[in-house]
């Protein structure tokens, strides 16, 4: 399993948001104190150390929140200062032994974003896209009685400011952005970070011209390997997209730990393996909780 503090910490801290580690059973008092000495400010991101497809992750507005937060949470807790930039993409990095990094795709996240008529509630407008109509119950249980308020015309509101595709947001493939500059500026970031040869990287960015110089921009966290390329998630791409997808990567995967393991990283074992299968699973049911 994947800590992303432990991630984090192999980052250099300019490229990600201030962060810090608790423990749900930290007396809040505790925990402020340790937000003020990192200058962290609300509203903040609060969400799993160990997470599964954004189960858990919120938008903390206020110290009762933070409070309502930590009494339902049975796992070990990032919170984050809130990055400062709306766009947001996964970028899938791959270093293959003995050959320079490159990028092998970008997926770009279209949020869940309503805009009121002064006519529609927010539940009615949700109906209104079959995409969102799979997340109102989820929606119910962190908005409640706003669903049935009624958006002033032109009112814009965001439901879900992460990028995760199971919580409603439309994957888009814009692969089509990587230029020989981007992947000059990632190999350099990423050759700062030690051991990291294969992943997604999810990263907010305030243009994408910004982004190939290597400015602006901030990592909201990076999956290993168990990441998938999800620019394979577009609608327009079928399955069999999908499926050379996966398999171009599988097999990058095998000739990086192939390398990797010539070079003395050791596979894990059989049992080593059933375990961080069990640990998973065990971990997975208590964030499911939540």
């Amino acid at each position: 399993m994947e800590s992303k503090k432990e991630i984090y910490d192999l980052i250099p801290q300019e490229y990600y948001p201030k962060t810090i580690l608790i423990s749900p059973d930290e007396n809040l008092e505790n925990i402020l104190q340790k937000l003020i000495s990192e200058n962290i400010n609300f509203p903040l991101i609060a969400k799993p150390d160990i997470g599964l497809r954004g189960t858990a992750v919120k938008k903390i507005n206020t110290r009762d929140e933070l409070a309502t937060y930590l009494k339902k949470a049975k796992f070990n807790i990032l919170l984050q200062d809130l990055i400062p930039y709306e766009n947001e993409i996964g970028l899938f990095y791959v270093k293959l032994p003995n050959q320079p990094g490159k990028i092998t795709g970008i997926v770009s996240k279209e949020f869940m974003i309503l805009t009121g008529n002064g006519k529609n509630t927010i539940r009615e407008l949700l109906h209104q896209d079959i995409r969102y109509v799979f997340q109102i119950k989820a929606l119910e249980k962190e908005y409640n009685n706003k669903l049935n308020m009624v958006l002033n015309k032109g009112e814009i509101i965001n439901l879900v400011p992460y990028g995760n595709h199971c919580r409603g947001t439309k994957f888009i493939d814009a692969s089509h952005e990587i230029t020989p500059k981007m992947i000059e500026s990632f190999n350099t970031i990423c050759n700062q970070i030690d051991g990291f040869y294969f992943g997604r990287m999810d990263i907010m960015y305030k243009s994408y011209e910004d982004l190939a110089n290597g400015k602006k921009f901030q990592i909201v966290e990076i999956n290993g390997a168990i990441s998938e390329p999800t620019h394979m998630y577009d609608p327009k791409h079928n399955l069999l997209f999908g499926w050379k997808e996966l398999t171009r990567h599988f097999h990058y995967m095998y000739l990086i730990s192939k390398s990797n393991h010539k070079n003395g990283t050791k596979y894990l074992t059989f049992q080593q393996g059933i375990q961080e299968f069990k640990n998973h699973h065990k971990h997975y049911d208590r964030i499911l909780e939540f």
